[in-house]
């Protein structure tokens, strides 16, 4: 593996690195005010949820490595302590991208950008119409990491109040549904990634029950020559060995025995591979079912 010393090369060569492996990062896209009242509206992509109960997101408007100056969101949340995260999705992620030109401190990036300002509840800087999750925030500490170009400056917030569009809900109401709501994601580079229908999967989570984990699953299934580490992840998450079932039927299976019944080790592999797509459809149950035989 090529092997980075980060002590021993440029900020902008360290920025590269992280940025393109450190990925894809949602984008806070953040609405200030300052003392004087000029709103400020500019993308961040070091952000993520860090806490849910206080609710704590956190984001970094970064000093600019080639001059070492800070940005105009960190200026005015150093003057008011709130800000208005609105989240970007696939609809609006050039007009977010335009916002993070360095205009003066005073231009207004609602109106450069084309977003239309919506007055918020419980906090003085606007909020974004055109944003499907707009979150009103206080600002509860401001922390500097360093005083160099490149340094992040922590900016921690505690959420107060979010704004859903109906339109991504789920069919209840009761929560996002996660297929409506097409996040937008930064890459290194000028590269970026979209969240769509067609590239969502979903990961069943053990958050109860233990599962038995790939140390304890049979050894010619532990080994396998077929079975892939996130395949052998899903059938170590069951809580115990399952049993065979004998109204269990898989006509594949029959096949198998029949074409290769003279050689086992050939008949394994078949098995092996008849297993690992099932278990690329989801069917877990089934796979072991085979696994079994």
């Amino acid at each position: 593996m090529k092997r980075i010393d980060l002590k021993e090369i440029s900020v902008i060569e360290k920025q590269g690195w992280l940025q393109h492996s450190i990925a894809p990062r949602p984008i806070c896209f953040a609405s200030t005010i300052n003392a004087a009242g000029e709103v400020n509206l500019s993308p961040f992509s070091f952000f993520n949820l860090f806490s849910t109960n206080p609710p704590v997101i956190v984001f970094s408007p970064s000093r600019r490595v080639r001059d070492n100056t800070v940005k105009h969101t960190l200026l005015n949340v150093l003057e008011v302590p709130e800000v208005a995260v609105n989240i970007v999705d696939v609809h609006m992620v050039e007009q977010a991208s335009l916002a993070s030109c360095e205009y003066p401190r005073s231009t207004d990036e609602f109106v450069k950008a084309g977003f239309t300002p919506v007055a918020s509840e419980l906090i003085r800087p606007p909020r974004v119409a055109e944003s499907k999750v707009q979150m009103e925030c206080k600002v509860l500490e401001v922390k500097p990491l360093g005083e160099q170009g490149g340094a992040g400056n922590l900016v921690i917030c505690e959420v107060l109040i979010m704004h859903i569009a109906e339109e991504i809900l789920n069919e209840t109401g009761s929560m996002i549904d996660q297929r409506k709501l097409h996040h937008v994601a930064r890459l290194g580079g000028n590269w970026y990634s979209s969240v769509n229908e067609q590239n969502l999967f979903a990961v069943e989570k053990p958050n109860i029950h233990l599962g038995i984990g790939i140390d304890q699953l049979p050894e010619n299934i532990r080994n396998s020559k077929i079975l892939t580490g996130n395949q052998l992840g899903k059938l170590a998450n069951v809580t115990s060995l399952p049993d065979i079932r004998a109204s269990f039927y898989d006509p594949h299976i029959k096949q198998i025995m029949q074409y290769f019944s003279a050689n086992p080790e050939e008949m394994e592999y078949e098995f092996h591979r008849h297993a690992a797509f099932l278990l690329d459809q989801g069917k877990v149950e089934e796979a072991w079912q085979v696994l079994l035989m």
